[in-house]
């Protein structure tokens, strides 16, 4: 089946907050954490099911060198990323 990727504007907040503090800190820190946010997308988007479910129909993927999880859902053929945040802080999720 081929999956369309729908990230919610929730989610895009999150990324580009995350991306603009990496670039503060150094432009190819913000590279690596695009190009590892990328490489979970199309992982996530060839098997979307090879991710554990973890709460209320969420899976959840996290980032190879980044401590960033994506949390996401699928309806039929779209996988809704629902957010992107920090693993080791605080956040303010709803529970969906």
């Amino acid at each position: 089946m081929i999956y369309k990727i729908v990230i919610i504007e929730e989610a895009k907040a999150d990324y580009k907050k995350s991306l603009l503090w990496y670039k503060n800190v150094h432009p190819k820190l913000a590279i690596r954490f695009n190009d590892s946010f990328k490489r979970s997308l199309a992982i996530i988007k060839i098997d979307p099911l090879l991710f554990q479910i973890r709460y209320d129909n969420i899976r959840v993927v996290f980032l190879k060198t980044f401590p960033y999880a994506i949390h996401y859902s699928i309806y039929e053929n779209r996988i809704v990323i629902k957010s992107i945040f920090h693993t080791s802080r605080e956040s303010e999720l709803n529970v969906f």
